[in-house]
C-alpha cells in the first residue's frame, strides 16, 4: 500500500481490521513520522527549518504563513492538511491516521491532543480501529490543553477553551468549555 491508496482508504473506510495492510501502513508511517519530529523536536530551528520539516512530515507544498513551536508529536503525518495562517503551539499531539483537516487562521495552543482513532471495544478485536476525521474550519482558536475526539467538527469562528474534551461539533462562532465542552457563549 502506498501513501495515496492509504489516503483514499481512510478516506472512504472507518474501519482498520487489526491483520490488514492497512495498520502494516500504520506502522511504517509511525516509523517515518518519529524520524521526523526527532529531528524537529530535539534541536533549535529556525522558523524556515521548521516549515521545512513539517511540511516534509506531512507532505506537502510549504506554506510560509504557517508557525509552529516545537516539539510536536504525530503517529502518522501524511494525513494532515494545514490551511493559511495557522499557528500551532507548542507540545500538541495529533493523531491523524483518520485525517486532520484545519482551515485557514486556526491558532491552536500548548498541549492539544487531536484524536482520530478509537480501537474497537470487542476485546478479541481490540487492535481494530475506528477512523473519524477532525475538521477545524477558518478562524478557530484552540486554548491550551484541549482534546478533540474523533469525527469532530469545529466551525468557523468557533472558540474551545482550555482544558475542554470536545466530544461533539462545535457550532459557529460560539465558545465551548468544560469535560465535556458546552457551548457557554454565542460570538456576535
Amino acid at each position: 500500500m502506498n501513501n495515496s491508496e492509504f489516503i483514499e482508504y481512510m478516506r472512504t473506510h472507518n474501519y482498520v481490521e487489526k491483520t490488514s495492510s492497512v495498520l502494516e501502513k500504520f506502522y511504517e508511517l509511525s516509523e517515518n513520522a518519529r524520524k521526523i519530529t526527532m529531528e524537529l523536536n530535539n534541536k533549535y530551528h529556525t522558523p524556515d527549518e521548521i516549515r521545512d520539516l513539517f511540511f516534509k512530515l506531512i507532505n506537502k507544498k510549504k506554506d510560509d504563513t504557517f508557525r509552529l513551536f516545537p516539539p510536536f508529536y504525530t503517529e502518522c503525518g501524511i494525513n494532515i492538511t494545514i490551511g493559511k495562517n495557522v499557528f500551532i503551539n507548542t507540545c500538541c499531539k495529533f493523531q491523524d491516521q483518520g485525517g486532520i483537516e484545519i482551515g485557514d487562521n486556526v491558532l491552536i495552543g500548548h498541549s492539544v491532543v487531536i484524536t482520530t482513532l478509537n480501537h474497537d471495544f470487542n476485546p478479541e478485536n481490540r487492535l481494530s480501529m475506528y477512523a473519524k476525521k477532525v475538521k477545524i474550519e477558518n478562524d478557530v482558536w484552540i486554548g491550551a490543553n484541549v482534546t478533540i475526539l474523533p469525527g469532530i467538527t469545529i466551525k468557523t469562528g468557533a472558540i474551545i477553551g482550555a482544558g475542554s474534551v470536545v466530544t461533539k461539533d462545535v457550532p459557529q462562532n460560539t465558545i465551548v468549555a468544560g469535560n465535556p465542552a458546552k457551548i457557554i457563549k454565542y460570538i456576535h
